[in-house]
């Protein structure tokens, strides 16, 4: 009899093992692990409960990628584009020093809310970044600040194979290559879609304005860019390729 393995316990260890990772990143650069160092015990266990409620199956996914993980964010909590406040009031995960509640999270929780509530999305949808794991660099004052792997073409370059094995170990889950979402249409799309030419992941690669540009440019047209992601998503429900 083959093993079952949900989608939660593929989940998970690959977290585990990106606990193992220690990149060198080139000069002014930094890693963000939250499955590695002192908080690793309280993260996965921040993991185990979030992905056992919604992940406890052995079904097929579609994959949504963002960039790479905020580093007072999904690269806090490990869990992406969710925030602390909402696991704590809603998955009964106390994250009590980790309090992170942003205008892109807003977003997409409407998203996922008009979709129809967490269980359905998640049972649906796999999130995670192109760089599964956060990155930092330091400005011209010294101090530790967001950085996305394509700022820097250096960087880029450096991260490249990382990037291409975690996407294929993430394929392996069970997702449906039909098509993947891209949250960021610019340089994340731009990167996401070169990558797909050389390696053929994905048969489409659908981009989707990033949240953050959203709620800090286009606000007021809100219900708008909520339409449009819907649309995309449920596009391919609705013509049966998941």
């Amino acid at each position: 009899m083959n093993e079952r393995v949900s989608f939660a316990e593929k989940i998970l260890r690959f977290n585990e093992e990106l606990s193992s990772k220690s990149l060198d990143l080139p000069g002014g650069f930094k890693i963000i692990n939250p499955f590695r160092g002192e908080n690793k015990k309280e993260i996965m266990e921040i993991s185990k409960a979030f992905y056992g409620k919604y992940y406890d199956d052995t079904r097929t996914r579609r994959l949504i990628l963002g960039s790479s993980p905020a580093r007072r964010g999904s690269a806090v909590t490990g869990i992406p584009f969710e925030d602390a406040c909402y696991l704590q009031r809603e998955a009964g995960i106390c994250i009590e020093k980790y309090y992170v509640n942003k205008s892109s999270t807003g977003f997409l929780s409407d998203v996922i809310a008009e979709y129809g509530g967490r269980g359905k999305f998640y049972t649906d949808f796999y999130m995670n970044f192109v760089c599964p794991l956060g990155i930092v660099k330091t400005n011209l004052k010294g101090r530790e600040v967001n950085c996305n792997y394509y700022e820097n073409e250096k960087l880029k370059s450096f991260l490249y194979p990382f990037i291409v094995e975690a996407l294929r170990s993430q394929i392996a889950f069970g997702i449906d290559v039909s098509v993947c979402y891209c949250i960021g249409s610019g340089e994340n799309y731009k990167f996401l879609s070169s990558m797909n030419e050389e390696h053929m992941f994905f048969g489409k690669i659908i981009p989707l304005e990033h949240p953050r540009f959203i709620m800090q440019y286009n606000s007021k047209r809100k219900d708008e860019f909520i339409k449009k992601y819907l649309d995309a998503l449920c596009d391919y429900a609705e013509r049966g390729l998941n």
